[in-house]
């Protein structure tokens, strides 16, 4: 596999140094993607870069995952529109190791001449001396050179800090320090890095006379121009306690057409042929969403596992209508509560439930699923109430028997509305 033509047909490809493809077709080439640890969990962000390395290393080539718990002491100022806080030593280092598990599901650190690596740039950085550094990297570049890059450029009316003007050096001296210790040649980021990957290119040059490359990707958007990855609740996470697998399935589940015929050549492992054959069937049937499912499907189960993924796919039956009370009860407490996130919430006494409520009341004095028990008696005739996904008449009492995890009980009312009821 041709790495370049790979990620050129993928659209992953924003900007490439003169001779990086040539570098790559003559021999097995170390590359590196830069991760600064500012969470302890990775986003769908992070995703792209990660995709590079991973077909970097089915090409053929070593993947290198930087973790940078020393520049992430600093703050990278590209991108940003104000200087970041900075974090403490020991939460940087908590970070550092929860990345590291994440990284290890999508590339290979076992096998092979080319298996992945982590370092981490606090190991090489933490015994420079400001002195040290001053002489062996400031000397090599001018404050000329560093006040052309973009990520200064644009930065200089809202005010930037000495720390964040330096931060290209320390990332140069990274590329430096792996060139050096081990013989990476290819650095790869989002465009907005391009400034901070060629500070290192130039570095290698007039300091080893070595020559170096860079390989960037375009920055991912919706196609309405909004930023990638970002919901009402913030960011999509790879952690399920940031955002939980269902949640994680549904954004996937819920872009728009064009965006997910973008994203299943970002974002998955089909091959070309694969791709293109879904895309022709769900441009058929766009109303099936298959692309949508195939891509939600393959992301969901290489994060977060086949289980995972199907428990977050009959959560999904379930709110659109064809989960069954079976499934339902299946369903762990904290996988329910996702899915019904943001649905009306009811307290009834458990001891209540024990002796049994009869429906109407259950549906207008014990909650207000009804306004009034005029109201609960109509939508029972017209079998507008399930509970727990089973349709109920004006008989139905409402007891423990129905508690789901020993807690909640589910109630629908007409095709989309939903009640969530909790025993206290």
């Amino acid at each position: 596999m041709n790495f370049v033509e790979e990620l050129r047909w993928r659209g992953m490809i924003h900007d490439i140094m003169p001779g990086t493809e040539e570098q790559l077709q003559k021999e097995m080439t170390t590359a590196y993607v830069g991760i600064d640890p500012t969470a302890d969990s990775l986003h769908i962000g992070h995703l792209v870069s990660i995709m590079m390395l991973k077909h970097l290393q089915l090409a053929g080539h070593k993947p290198l995952a930087l973790v940078g718990g020393a520049t992430g002491m600093i703050g990278d100022p590209s991108g940003k529109s104000e200087e970041r806080n900075l974090l403490s030593e020991e939460v940087l280092r908590h970070n550092v190791e929860a990345i590291k598990q994440q990284l290890l599901k999508f590339l290979d650190f076992e096998t092979g001449e080319n298996r992945a690596e982590i370092v981490n740039n606090y190991d090489w950085m933490k015994e420079f001396s400001f002195l040290g550094f001053l002489r062996e990297v400031g000397k090599h570049l001018t404050v000329n050179y560093m006040m052309a890059k973009d990520s200064v450029k644009k930065r200089l009316e809202t005010g930037l800090s000495f720390t964040e003007f330096t931060y290209q050096l320390v990332q140069g001296y990274d590329y430096l320090h792996l060139f050096s210790s081990k013989n990476c040649k290819l650095q790869m980021g989002g465009s907005d890095q391009w400034g901070n990957i060629t500070t290192g290119t130039e570095l290698i040059r007039r300091k080893t006379g070595g020559e170096a490359f860079a390989l960037v990707c375009p920055l991912i958007t919706k196609a309405d121009g909004s930023k990638f990855g970002k919901t009402e609740k913030g960011n999509v996470w790879l952690d399920a306690r940031y955002t939980s697998p269902y949640h994680f399935y549904q954004f996937w589940l819920n872009c728009s057409d064009e965006d997910t015929e973008r994203y299943i050549k970002i974002f998955s492992l089909f091959s070309r042929q694969e791709i293109e054959a879904m895309t022709e069937e769900h441009r058929q049937a766009p109303h099936l969403r298959l692309l949508q499912k195939a891509l939600a499907k393959d992301i969901t189960i290489r994060v977060h596992g086949q289980e995972e993924y199907e428990t977050a796919l009959e959560a999904s039956e379930i709110l659109f209508g064809k989960g069954t009370t079976e499934t339902l009860k299946k369903l762990p407490e904290q996988v329910l509560l996702s899915v019904f996130d943001g649905v009306p919430m009811f307290d009834v006494e458990k001891s209540e439930l024990d002796a049994g409520i009869g429906v109407i009341d259950f549906l207008a004095e014990k909650t207000a699923i009804t306004q009034s028990k005029g109201e609960a008696r109509r939508m029972l005739k017209e079998g507008s109430i399930s509970i727990n996904k089973e349709k109920v008449n004006d008989e139905f009492v409402v007891s423990t028997a129905q508690l789901i995890n020993n807690r909640h009980i589910l109630v629908q009312r007409g095709k989309k509305n939903y009640y969530l009821v909790q025993a206290r």
